[in-house]
């Protein structure tokens, strides 16, 4: 199925509240639910669809990601697009509370709403939970791109035993609900007499129990520990932006699926330098004698200084463009390198020798010294422009 934009799967505005995305998922999970709608496969695919959108819009980073960048802010955290990242039973755990329940969590719950015919894929893994560090970038770490290490403490895979949890390796088959992961029974419900399914509780869903349980992680297959992580940051990362690490947090529990380690960015301001999105801006002060008679001034830039050339009778307020001497966009998401600004103040001498005042005094009474007309109109001109 390709890929629809997330607002549009359901139905709801740009600006729709977290009550509103809600209510609008509730009612096509109760439409296309698989029990509702027994062998339609089409069903079936709007049903992922819908608990995918809802994934991406009900997480606040998610969606501004989105927003801001569509598909592509997604870095492959999200699993949007016709359900190739959501399997069956992932949607159960993860939005199985909007019912009021979990899977599993009996009369009111997601599983009990509907019931099942099907376990839906068969046995479940367990899922590791995220971890989030924050990283603090320079802006020319932030322009040229880096590699970060961090020292995590987490749930990491057993080597006693492999993650299985078992001494010997071995599981055995779940007596309660035979190897499914699921039990079942029949119940009434609004759409008449239906089959419950849940997680069966005695094996947590993963349809294996484990008689000789290993010592150093008592059967669970993690054990806490501390991993030196290596983050690549992206050449035009900027603050407030997530990025994901998948696979690097923590251990699932009997050779689950791990989490992902989520890496908010912050850039330091820089003491020259000031970021508008791609571009950068620097404020000159330059002086007087410079200003009318030109000549060359050094300017920062990301990459170091350079010479920029200063025209004669320059005034306040002019700025100068220096091409692709911004931030790089973002992989994925633009091509190319913002401009730095360049705005120029002239600085008037505060204080003056003897010797100083006179030049000035015989330049009072220069008709060159004096704005003409024109030079006043397109000064008015400029800054009407500026509060406009």
């Amino acid at each position: 199925m390709a890929q629809r934009d997330p607002y549009e799967v359901l139905g709801v505005a740009k600006n729709a509240t977290d009550a509103e995305i809600k209510s609008a998922y509730k009612k096509l999970a109760i439409k296309y639910h698989p029990d509702r709608n027994p062998g339609n496969k089409e069903a079936e695919e709007k049903f992922k669809e819908a608990a995918e959108a809802y994934d991406i819009l009900r997480d606040k980073d998610k969606r501004a990601r989105y927003d801001q960048f569509g598909f592509s802010g997604m870095g492959g955290d999200g699993g949007f697009g016709g359900g190739q990242g959501f399997d069956m039973n992932d949607i159960f755990s993860m939005f199985g509370d909007i019912f009021g329940g979990h899977m599993g969590g009996g009369a009111g719950g997601f599983d009990s709403f509907f019931g099942s015919g099907g376990n839906y894929g068969g046995p479940q893994k367990h899922h590791g939970g995220d971890l989030r560090i924050k990283v603090r970038l320079t802006l020319e770490e932030a322009a040229s791109g880096t590699v970060k290490k961090f020292k995590v403490h987490k749930n990491m895979t057993c080597k006693q035993c492999n993650g299985t949890g078992s001494v010997d390796g071995k599981t055995d088959t779940c007596a309660t609900c035979h190897g499914s992961g699921y039990v079942s029974r029949t119940m009434n419900t609004m759409f008449g007499r239906m089959q419950q399914q849940s997680v069966c509780n005695t094996c947590g869903g993963v349809g294996t129990t484990i008689k000789n349980k290993c010592k150093l992680c008592s059967g669970t297959g993690v054990v806490a520990g501390d991993e030196t992580i290596e983050v690549k940051i992206p050449a035009g990362v900027d603050t407030g932006m997530i990025l994901n690490v998948p696979g690097k947090g923590h251990a699932g529990r009997n050779n689950g699926y791990a989490g992902d380690i989520k890496v908010a960015v912050e850039v330091e301001p820089h003491p020259e330098l000031h970021r508008q999105d791609m571009d950068l801006v620097y404020n000159l002060l330059l002086d007087l004698p410079t200003a009318v008679l030109g000549g060359s001034v050094e300017i920062p830039t990301i990459d170091g200084k350079v010479k920029v050339k200063i025209e004669p009778g320059t005034q306040s307020g002019k700025v100068l463009r220096l091409r692709g001497k911004g931030m790089p966009a973002l992989q994925n998401y633009g091509h190319g390198y913002g401009d730095e600004i360049v705005r120029i103040t002239i600085y008037i001498p505060e204080h003056l020798s003897k010797e100083e005042q006179e030049i000035f005094e015989k330049l009072r009474h220069s008709e060159n010294c004096k704005p003409s007309a024109s030079t006043r109109k397109t000064f008015f001109d400029r800054f009407r422009s500026i509060f406009s």
